[in-house]
């Protein structure tokens, strides 16, 4: 099935009834794996103790805090120049998700920071650049419902979640820019790997699992949002029935 065929609402949501039961437990699946491997396989580390654990949290949230916008941003595209009719509802769709990972992302190098540099929080530029990730998140969730035709909603956030996608990069390479707490990558690297197998396999298990649960609930939430796009049509032709008779 094409992108072409998929610009049919009716055929994209056969193809998502198709494929959220087998999404939804392999998502399951793989979490249970994940979390297993993190707590009972993966090894303390030297220096932090148990407190890496969180590390299998927090890295996944992360890199999805970034995946997240830049799904938004091919969407824009989509809505910008290929016209594609479901773009904007991917990006609307992606909007809560990717806040939701960014705002897990946060919390969670809080706790993770705490014991490791002494504070919850600093003002370095990994955290800064992701902190502004979350509040471009929220908004475009704010522009979207500011702007009540969905076609001007829809190119006014496309717009913006272009300029943003700046920030993606910002984060990336902060480390290698400026001077931060966080350590340079170690895992997405020219070089390979720098983390041991034990506990980059469960990393990577726990990535997989929280990338499938992001594609998962995506798809629902386009689904929702085609469906929702629907009865806002029937509503607005009932309504405007009694005035054509």
């Amino acid at each position: 099935m094409t992108l072409t065929e998929l610009a049919n609402p009716t055929r994209f949501l056969a193809l998502v009834a198709r494929l959220m039961p087998w999404l939804t437990a392999a998502t399951a699946l793989l979490l249970i794996a994940g979390l297993y491997q993190t707590f009972a396989v993966a090894p303390d580390d030297y220096q932090q103790g148990a407190t890496v654990k969180i590390m299998f949290l927090h890295v996944p949230f992360a890199w999805l805090a970034m995946f997240g916008w830049a799904i938004m941003s091919i969407s824009a595209l989509g809505t910008l120049v290929w016209r594609h009719p479901l773009a904007d509802v991917s990006a609307k769709a992606a909007a809560p998700i990717g806040a939701a990972f960014t705002f897990l992302c946060l919390v969670t190098g809080a706790l993770w920071g705490r014991p490791m540099w002494g504070t919850y929080w600093e003002w370095d530029a990994r955290l800064t650049s992701v902190l502004i990730l979350f509040l471009m998140y929220l908004g475009v969730m704010a522009l979207w419902r500011a702007v009540e035709d969905p076609s001007r909603a829809a190119r006014a956030a496309a717009v913006f979640t272009l300029v943003g996608a700046i920030n993606l990069p910002i984060i990336k390479f902060s480390v290698d820019w400026w001077n931060t707490l966080h350590q340079p990558a170690s895992v997405l690297r020219l070089g390979g790997p720098t983390i041991h197998m034990s506990i980059l396999a469960p990393l990577m298990v726990m990535a997989l699992a929280f990338s499938l649960m992001f594609v998962t609930l995506h798809l629902a939430a386009m689904r929702n949002e085609i469906l929702r796009r629907r009865i806002r049509t029937l509503h607005l032709m009932q309504a405007a029935a009694p005035r054509a008779g």
